[in-house]
């Protein structure tokens, strides 16, 4: 299945492949603060429609992660990085996606504060 999302104004905007079969709330020192819920794919299945240029980075720590981010209403509406086994994946915040039924989506808790 395709989706489409977006930041808050509309300006960072993805479409993304596959099927949301559950997400992952992670209590790290900035997923707790930004509250996002994240499915993971690999990454060619997520299409980014914005320009890179207009596209925010955040990195913190080990540098690995790259918090995507919109510049103009500061909405995290994806991530990319690598898994364990070296491919590529993005981490898609699924607050961000048109139209999903939230509370249909089964959440998985990550304790990535004790990483």
């Amino acid at each position: 299945m395709k989706y489409k999302g977006s930041c808050h104004c509309g300006k960072v905007a993805f479409e993304a492949e596959g099927e949301i079969k559950s997400a992952t709330a992670c209590n790290c020192s900035i997923c707790s603060r930004k509250g996002s819920l994240l499915w993971f794919v690999p990454r060619e299945q997520l299409t980014v429609l914005t320009p890179e240029k207009d596209i925010g980075t955040y990195t913190f720590n080990k540098q690995v992660i790259k918090h995507r981010f919109c510049q103009t209403c500061g909405i995290h509406p994806y991530g990319e990085g690598t898994d364990p086994k070296g491919n590529k994946v993005a981490a898609i915040n699924v607050r961000c996606i048109e139209g999903i039924d939230l509370a249909s989506v089964p959440v998985q808790n990550f304790d990535g504060r004790s990483l």
